[in-house]
């Protein structure tokens, strides 16, 4: 029986795709650093720094660990500054459809996300109050595929995690789940998930009760 829903944010409940690629793309560019949406989609699901090796991978001179913090919150700096055009008009569709059937149901819900603006997002949506707990970058150690955003979800939801199901559109969030030992339901298509069996293009395209469905 699940008792509990935990959403990955990015892609699942919000797009802020084109506004992480952005400000990636300003910092790049001068660095002079070759960066496109080809390489952006590497970046899905895994941690700022992270996301920063994978750009600099095609850097042509070597940065120190501090200019690369540097470089990270600069990144973030101009991420944010692009995230005041939110507004609760970009929730994806069926997402806010979604909450509202399970919580009319009982079902806690939760925001598990590598992101360490999480709450500016949430704040932007309109949905600061929203959820039961919310556990973002800020909140664990290691990124996703590592299961500790998740398992720390449930610890604060106060549900075992055989119990959670997780919703999630990247690849390192379906391994950090099934590594929380949770079922999985995917946001996306079977090229960008496989081996997914559980999966609809958007919360729109499934109902509540297929979503709890077990199997």
């Amino acid at each position: 029986m699940i008792r509990a829903v935990i959403f990955d944010l990015d892609g699942v409940l919000v797009s802020t795709d084109d506004l992480h690629y952005r400000a990636w793309k300003q910092l790049a560019d001068a660095e002079g650093i070759q960066f496109d949406r080809a390489i952006n989609h590497r970046l899905r699901g895994v941690s700022r720094m992270q996301s920063l090796e994978i750009i600099l991978e095609r850097a042509a001179r070597s940065y120190s660990p501090e200019r690369k913090a540097a470089m990270a919150d600069a990144k973030n700096a101009a991420y944010r500054d692009l995230l005041s055009t939110l507004t609760p008009a970009d929730a994806l569709p069926g997402a806010d459809a979604m909450l509202s059937a399970l919580q009319a149901r009982g079902v806690k819900t939760a925001v598990g996300s590598s992101s360490r603006n999480a709450s500016l997002i949430l704040e932007k949506l309109g949905w600061s109050d929203r959820f039961d707990a919310v556990v973002d970058g800020n909140d664990i150690q290691h990124s996703k595929p590592h299961p500790e955003v998740f398992v720390l979800a449930a610890k604060r939801l106060g549900v075992p995690p055989a119990q959670c199901l997780v919703v999630e559109d990247a690849a390192a969030g379906v391994d950090a789940a099934r590594r929380a030992g949770m079922a999985v339901f995917g946001i996306g298509t079977p090229d960008r998930l496989p081996g997914l069996i559980r999966l609809a293009p958007s919360l729109a395209d499934v109902s509540v009760d297929d979503l709890l469905r077990e199997g």
